[in-house]
């Protein structure tokens, strides 16, 4: 069975050379990279199978180089590692193309744990059915992140993209919070179950220009999609 591929992206070697040894001790196949002008040319040579990219690099942020990934390849998990704990440096992590966010210091346990499950949910999302969908007015590409209405196309985050299709798959139904924290961001704790508010505020503001749309809060619940 070939390896998982990482590319680690850490700026302080000490920590580094730990990290990719004890990925490496558990059959990961791991490049790590020290400066951030250097990763796309790493990326594109290596083709990895996820990205652990600390924050802040010489040359060249993390937030920056999630971008240009997202650009190259729009579902290849990345987990930013970094010291930032402002919740406003978190959300900015999501809206570039972030999965995950992991403090520093953090245990291999944790990262391992979180490198399988979003290894795992990217699986799901890549046998998932590749076909445009219709909302109301809207047409939602979920392989392009594409929300269509009039000629107007919005260009979606990687988890805008997840939630929305979540939602979508359950038009007029009831879905289960948890289930959508666990689909999404792999685990259902406080601070990923803040996030979801967020994500699903920011849908309501796409979605808004069609009236016959609503995404209602059912307490102790989840949530109602309502179309038409």
């Amino acid at each position: 069975m070939a390896k998982t591929k990482i590319l680690y992206v850490e700026d302080e070697p000490f920590l580094g050379k730990i990290v990719k040894e004890s990925l490496e001790s558990r059959q990961f196949e791991v490049n790590m990279v020290t400066d951030g002008k250097e990763v796309m040319a790493v990326f594109a040579n290596s083709k990895p199978d996820i990205v652990v990219l600390d924050v802040m690099l010489p040359h060249k942020d993390g937030y920056t180089l999630a971008k240009e990934i997202r650009q190259l390849n729009a579902t290849i998990p990345i987990i930013f590692v970094t010291a930032k704990t402002l919740t406003d440096d978190l959300i900015k992590g999501f809206e570039v193309g972030g999965n995950d966010y992991l403090r520093k210091p953090f245990s291999m346990e944790e990262l391992i744990v979180r490198i399988n499950n979003l290894l795992q949910l990217t699986q799901k999302q890549t046998n998932a059915p590749k076909e445009d969908i219709m909302i109301g007015k809207f047409e939602f590409a979920p392989q392009r992140y594409e929300l269509r209405k009039d000629g107007n196309i919005r260009k979606l985050s990687h988890r805008e993209a997840m939630l929305l299709q979540i939602l979508a798959e359950n038009q007029n139904s009831n879905i289960d919070r948890k289930t959508i924290l666990m689909r999404v961001w792999g685990d259902d704790s406080f601070f990923n179950s803040r996030n979801l508010d967020v994500y699903i505020t920011k849908l309501r503001e796409f979605l808004r220009e069609d009236s016959t749309i609503e995404i209602i809060t059912i307490k102790g619940v989840g949530y109602r999609f309502v179309v038409g």
